[in-house]
């Protein structure tokens, strides 16, 4: 069994998964959010998914940020379609910040590094990797 994490965003979600061990987070793809059911629906059809992470964005103050609305859609979705699945969430603050600086330190190019999707990637690998060192 493994835990998918997801980096939601209004255009385009990372996703990550862990090893089915569930020791490691990796990097899985970046979808168009639009697809992100239909894709869901297909993985968990192929891969046993135990839980998913789901990032939880707030703002500095503590506040809720704009797209947590739609991340509660989201949710009430998975929870519809999905009901086996365990659904956590995960503080998100600074992940993108952190996969901006994570592309820098490996040494990508500019080019790559303005590749948002694999910025989403990292950040919903981030966000898998914290919480399975907070669960172990």
């Amino acid at each position: 069994m493994r835990i998918l994490s997801i980096d939601y965003g209004t255009k385009r979600t990372g996703l990550a998964v862990t090893d089915p061990l569930k020791l490691i987070a990796s990097g899985l793809t970046t979808v168009d959010t639009p697809q992100l059911l239909p894709f869901l629906e297909k993985y968990t059809a192929e891969e046993a998914v135990e839980a998913f992470v789901i990032g939880l964005p707030k703002r500095l103050n503590n506040e809720d940020s704009a797209v947590e609305a739609d991340i509660q859609q989201l949710l009430t979705k998975l929870k519809e379609r999905f009901p086996t699945i365990k659904i956590h969430r995960y503080d998100e603050r600074f992940t993108s910040k952190i996969a901006f600086q994570t592309m820098i330190d490996s040494g990508l190019k500019k080019k790559q590094r303005q590749n948002k999707a694999l910025i989403d990637e990292i950040s919903a690998t981030l966000i898998l990797q914290d919480f399975l060192n907070l669960a172990n």
